[in-house]
């Protein structure tokens, strides 16, 4: 155990947890919901919030256990053996260029609060975005951790003072309808809001006392940013308005006055701000995974190439003309951001659902309740994504035999040695 006072300790976990999970969603996701399911919203982000309890208690139990930077992939390996591991691994690395477009087209929303671009100017924009990170990835250089938490506090900050000002009783919650298949709906989507919490268990080996502080840094985390997105979504409710984000409306409404009725200037800026330190954060992670899987032997080998920063250049490039595609095509194609969030939401169930029963065979039978809370959460959000789980399944499809394909080579090659 670690005594020094080196590390993190369980504010710092909590604050990082946080970080990692509200980013800019807390000004797009309460109105996406409600757009999906009306007031019914409301009860899929309690239920969500609770929900995601027993999982992030897993998550936090497997982390102390078996610390590993792969994580999941980890989990899963060492319950059923390395080709359940590696397709774990690899489904995660195929959901990044889907995710980061999804990203990148909630960012352009806020870059519109500040300046009015349409059409191919914004796929252009788009596009340069990713040349930017790209540049700024060439030194190793990232958006410092320091900067996405302020970034976190201003905006929790902001929640607050809003809430603080508002009127939650202006909501009649007894003529409000209630509808399940609606609000299972609103969670599939709202689930986004929760990706990162498998993040903080790549992180067990920095915690000062992770025994101690890591299962309540988590939890900490997860209900705050939860309480924070249902204070959002209540908002959102009791007062609706006309801009196209809602937040950017109610920060007029409340505070227009102080600020001259310049909330888009503000939620602008800070969602630009909040969505590029994510997608960098993401991309930069997600280049060092695939250089990983490319030394050893599990992708191309030109894939492990790195610069003189050691920077895995060709893991990077790769993946950003990737991105660069699926931008292209989802600006030709019209694809809605709905259908993007639940295509990623549709892979980190399987990834949760996989980690649930690695639990099972990895922890005591005294955690066998949680996990299988944890895995009625996973079921019941498959039902809520509904058809665009097939995103998912497609991706098993090709990676499973891929993968069994891999090991038998390497298997032959040892053989032949």
């Amino acid at each position: 155990m670690k005594t020094d006072k080196q590390g993190i300790g369980r504010w710092q976990g909590a604050g990082m947890m946080a970080t990692t999970l509200l980013g800019t969603g807390v000004f797009i996701l309460p109105q996406l919901t409600v757009a999906q399911a009306e007031f019914s919203a409301l009860y899929a982000w309690i239920l969500l919030t609770l929900a995601i309890v027993p999982v992030t208690l897993i998550f936090g139990k497997l982390a102390a256990r078996f610390a590993h930077a792969a994580g999941p992939a980890y989990f899963v390996e060492k319950a059923f053996g390395k080709v359940a591991g590696r397709v774990i691994g690899l489904m995660f690395m195929c959901v990044v260029p889907i995710g980061a477009p999804a990203a990148i087209v909630m960012t352009f929303m806020f870059v519109q609060q500040i300046v009015p671009v349409q059409g191919q100017a914004l796929l252009l924009g788009q596009l340069s975005t990713l040349l930017f990170l790209w540049l700024i990835n060439l030194r190793g250089i990232q958006v410092s951790a320091k900067l996405q938490f302020a970034l976190t506090l201003i905006i929790l900050t902001l929640v607050i003072l809003l809430f603080g000002k508002s009127n939650p009783t202006a909501v009649n919650f007894n003529s409000s309808s209630f509808d399940t298949y609606a609000m299972l709906g609103a969670a599939g989507i709202a689930f986004w809001s929760f990706l990162g919490v498998e993040a903080m268990s790549h992180l067990s080996d920095d915690f000062r006392n992770p025994e101690k502080d890591m299962i309540p840094a988590m939890l900490i985390g997860t209900v705050l940013v939860g309480a924070v997105y249902v204070a959002c979504t209540l908002l959102v409710i009791a007062y609706p308005n006309n801009e196209s984000l809602s937040m950017v409306g109610l920060f007029n409404a409340f505070f227009g006055e102080l600020f001259g009725h310049n909330g888009h200037y503000i939620i602008g800026v800070l969602g630009v701000a909040g969505g590029l330190a994510t997608v960098n954060v993401y991309t930069a992670s997600l280049a060092r995974l695939i250089c990983s899987f490319a030394e050893q032997g599990v992708l191309p080998s030109y894939l492990a190439k790195r610069n003189e920063f050691n920077v895995p250049l060709s893991a990077l490039t790769t993946l950003m003309l990737v991105i660069a595609l699926v931008l292209i095509v989802t600006f030709y194609s019209q694809q809605d951001l709905e259908d993007l969030i639940n295509w990623v939401n549709g892979v980190f169930v399987v990834i949760y659902a996989a980690a649930m029963l690695a639990a099972w065979r990895l922890l005591s039978v005294k955690n066998r309740p949680m996990i299988l809370l944890g895995l009625g959460f996973c079921i019941a959000l498959a039902i809520g994504i509904g058809t665009h789980m097939i995103y998912a399944f497609i991706l098993m499809a090709v990676i499973t035999p891929f993968v069994m394909l891999q090991k038998k080579k390497q298997l032959t090659k040892v053989s032949n040695a």
